[in-house]
């Protein structure tokens, strides 16, 4: 695959790669949206520290640099931080997974929908085969991305990992080729 790029302009939004010295913007954020995002992400379930956002960072880093995994910040139309997103290496080879949550206030203005559009065209574009959305099915808000994304549900499973308050325990997998 070739390397993705450091930023993605799509409609709305601009995904840009994490910084260093985002570390205190991106705890803020995640501060303010822990109840929003604790029913469906683990991490968030169980608190944030300003340590886990500078290690979240050092780790996309990481990533980013060796290939893996591409993470971005979401930032609104006059640069403000308003969410993440990611591109993971995480379903096989030539496959990417992409990933999104939102600060809650900035949540039904198609943001997140935005991002999945950009990350979906850019890991197509580095050369993936196909791209997945995973989320849990009780997640209507999530799932709703790739519907309108034109990705296709390729499978119900049992949820992997821990789990979280407002989870079904079922993973609903979304796919989209080229």
């Amino acid at each position: 695959m070739h390397p993705a790029a450091e930023e993605l302009r799509a409609g709305p939004v601009t995904l840009r790669r994490w910084r260093a010295d985002d570390a205190d913007e991106l705890y803020r954020i995640v501060c303010e949206s822990l109840p929003h995002l604790a029913p469906w992400m683990a991490w968030a379930a169980s608190g944030y520290a300003d340590t886990d956002a500078r290690e979240h960072l050092t780790q996309a880093h990481a990533a980013w640099v060796g290939g893996v995994d591409y993470h971005y910040a979401i930032t609104d139309r006059v640069g403000a931080l308003i969410g993440s997103c990611s591109m993971m290496g995480r379903i096989g080879p030539g496959g990417m997974e992409i990933g999104y949550w939102l600060h809650p206030a900035h949540t039904g203005r198609g943001y997140a929908t935005a991002a999945a559009a950009a990350l979906t065209a850019e890991a197509f574009r580095i050369g993936a085969d196909r791209v997945e959305i995973v989320h849990d099915t009780a997640n209507v808000r999530s799932g709703a991305i790739p519907r309108r994304l034109g990705f296709t549900e390729v499978t119900r499973r049992p949820a992997q990992g821990a789990m979280s308050s407002g989870e079904a325990g079922a993973d609903l997998v979304w796919r989209r080729t080229p």
